[in-house]
């Protein structure tokens, strides 16, 4: 994607399960788990640099003595000063003989990320600000163990409001802060009343206080806490929790739109977003490592106990397409076959716009996240050549007219070539105010390598997804037509996006999105704006008294135009001033079929049509339009 947007968190989590001598032992440090955490991390950056925490859960301490830590950032690079942080500190213990590694329990006595329990968690803000208040880990605190609680997770939902209202019901005061706040509160609720419930029970049995206190640690079911909790969630989520006891939880929302992945053997149990570092850092075979079911929560008794439970009844799958397409690294094996799937598919529409004329073609892609699909583009379109070259010869050869220049011809001529144009140079800051100044620097944000193209050339780079337009109208048109190619063409390989994002993208404001833009422009253009006061009126009844079935009205914004047409609007809207350059643009987008077969496990398809999985996505949509359509900005949800 060539342009910024926030999005999806990612979360770690690993639970020892021996004891930390036995690390000490076989991998040389008590600390093994506190590092595969950050490498779990580490591996993940890319799912977050606003912010990032971590937390600990010390397993049998002492009573007075404290058990539960945590350490977030919101600086640059948070990540990396959170751990140089807290090394120097266990350093600078063992250089002062406090603490001696050999002998694990001093180590655990004296650094407070010494435990077996560890949770981690990288943010990119959609909601909350910035600030360290709205990093994730979210702690809640009691003197009961069992009624401690650390929260992380990788979720948007879209009725935070609504839980909020709920807690107040029970006489809570909520702070409207997040819905990470909204479920915090609420697990915690129920986790007391889990609490509540056992110590009524065992108190009534005549049991002394230390002994209700191990039958609670025991006996605590957070799969029922959550079946209850979760009861209202309307959203996508992966959400991970620790309980002072040293039980914990990972759970997942029962469309499966927000990824979560994990694998258990002898010594740890380990979850991430991500499939692909669990391989990297645990050293696994894919097929090692398992998807959390949608619906379901993976929970570990602090007695090493481990069961998957379902919480919330099946939905049917809609897992992020986005996901496979832009935000989770490509070297996991099936997203790297997928993105490159999703480059084959533009092969059709590439080789129309240029007339089938590789000879006079250049091939790149915008960086860095689109090259996976450039080289499934040049896989595709040399297979193709290939097999023309194939038939060409078997022709020649039974008509008798093969030739030495022939084959020169067929060999030599008319290839896909493929050439490294478009550089990311550096990311600009300026105080800059005027507007003109501002975009003149933003032009400047990538590079291009000259003398490649020639004047008879088309120029056909591969982009993930085109949200805006912003940066294509900015800076990349600009600065592709200083190559003064005969055509630039932009291919994406996803469809054109249309509807807001309500589960974990920030995409919300549905006026920014360029293909909206370019469809209210053709409805004003061509007579047709009274559709738009329609689907204003039909959006405020929809909210104001939705039916059982949700409808999303703004498809009707699109349905008087073929994908094409709004396709070409596009292309005109994000096309700069020629200034003298005498070539043409055109603007090509993957069709929603072939996504679909790029991508056969993951139909979470809404941005493109519209089609939530959750009816909190079609208020979402509705409640967009109804924003766009009086001015109002901001998340519409």
């Amino acid at each position: 994607m060539s342009e910024f947007i926030s999005h999806e968190c990612g979360i770690a989590l690993v639970r020892l399960k021996k004891p930390l001598a036995y690390y000490q032992e076989k991998y040389g440090t008590p600390l093994w788990g506190f590092n595969q955490l950050f490498l779990l991390m580490e591996k993940q950056h890319n799912r977050g640099q606003d912010g990032a925490g971590v937390a600990c859960v010390k397993f049998d301490v002492p009573a007075g003595d404290p058990y539960m830590f945590r350490e977030r950032n919101v600086e640059t690079n948070p990540l990396d000063k959170i751990f140089q942080a807290l090394l120097t500190r266990y350093n600078q213990l063992v250089a002062d003989g406090a603490v001696h590694p050999e002998f694990t329990e001093t180590a655990k006595q004296k650094f407070d990320f010494c435990g077996e329990l560890y949770l981690g968690h990288l943010r990119y803000g959609t909601s909350g600000g910035y600030n360290l208040s709205s990093c994730h880990p979210f702690f809640r605190r009691s003197s009961w163990p069992t009624r401690n609680l650390m929260l992380a997770g990788n979720f948007n939902l879209t009725n935070t409001a609504e839980l909020n209202d709920s807690l107040i019901a029970i006489g809570q005061h909520p702070i409207f802060a997040t819905d990470t706040q909204a479920i915090l509160e609420r697990i915690g609720f129920c986790l007391d009343d889990e609490h509540e419930m056992l110590y009524r029970e065992l108190r009534s049995q005549g049991l002394p206080g230390d002994e209700i206190s191990r039958r609670i640690n025991a006996e605590l079911d957070p799969a029922r806490v959550l079946r209850t909790a979760a009861a209202n969630w309307d959203g996508g989520y992966a959400i991970a929790g620790l309980v002072g006891n040293g039980d914990a939880f990972v759970a997942r929302d029962p469309s499966g739109i927000r990824p979560c992945h994990w694998f258990e053997n002898d010594e740890v149990v380990a979850f991430a977003s991500e499939r692909a570092p669990l391989c990297t850092v645990f050293d696994l075979e894919a097929a090692q490592v398992s998807e959390v079911e949608p619906g379901c929560a993976v929970v570990m008794k602090k007695s090493g106990a481990v069961q998957v439970e379902r919480i919330t009844a099946e939905l049917p799958k809609t897992q992020c397409t986005f996901e496979r397409i832009y935000f989770s690294r490509g070297n996991d094996a099936d997203i790297y076959r997928e993105r490159k799937a999703l480059g084959a598919g533009l092969a059709d529409r590439i080789l129309s716009s240029i007339g089938g004329d590789l000879e006079n073609s250049v091939f790149s892609f915008i960086p860095n996240t689109a090259e996976v699909a450039y080289f499934g583009l040049m896989s595709e379109l040399r297979f193709r050549r290939r097999a023309e070259v194939k038939q060409t010869l078997l022709d020649a050869a039974k008509a008798g007219t093969i030739s030495e220049a022939l084959v020169d011809d067929l060999i030599l001529n008319n290839w896909p070539r493929g050439e490294k144009l478009i550089t990311k140079d550096v990311k600009l800051r300026t105080f800059i105010s005027q507007e003109k100044s501002r975009n003149n620097l933003a032009s400047l944000v990538y590079d291009i390598t000259y003398g490649v193209v020639q004047p008879k050339d088309h120029l056909v780079c591969v982009d993930d997804s085109i949200v805006r337009g912003t940066t294509l109208r900015r800076s990349i048109l600009r600065i592709l037509k200083r190559l003064n190619p005969k055509k630039i063409i932009i291919a994406s390989t996803a469809p054109q996006i249309r509807y807001p994002d309500c589960y974990g993208i920030d995409m919300s404001e549905i006026g920014k999105f360029v293909a909206f833009e370019a469809a209210i422009t053709l409805l004003k253009e061509r007579g047709q704006a009274a559709v738009i006061e329609e689907v204003y009126r039909l959006c405020r009844e929809e909210l104001k008294s939705p039916g059982k079935i949700p409808v999303n009205h703004v498809k009707k914004i699109y349905e008087p135009f073929t994908a094409d047409e709004i396709s070409a609007r596009i292309t005109q809207l994000v096309s700069p001033p020629a200034n003298g350059w005498k070539g043409e643009i055109e603007i090509i987008f993957q069709s929603i079929e072939n996504l679909h077969r790029a991508l056969p496990n993951h139909s979470g398809d809404w941005y493109f049509t519209g089609n939530y999985p959750t009816p909190g996505g079609f208020r979402v949509v509705n409640q967009a339009f109804v924003n766009y359509f009086e001015k109002a900005e901001g998340r519409s949800y």
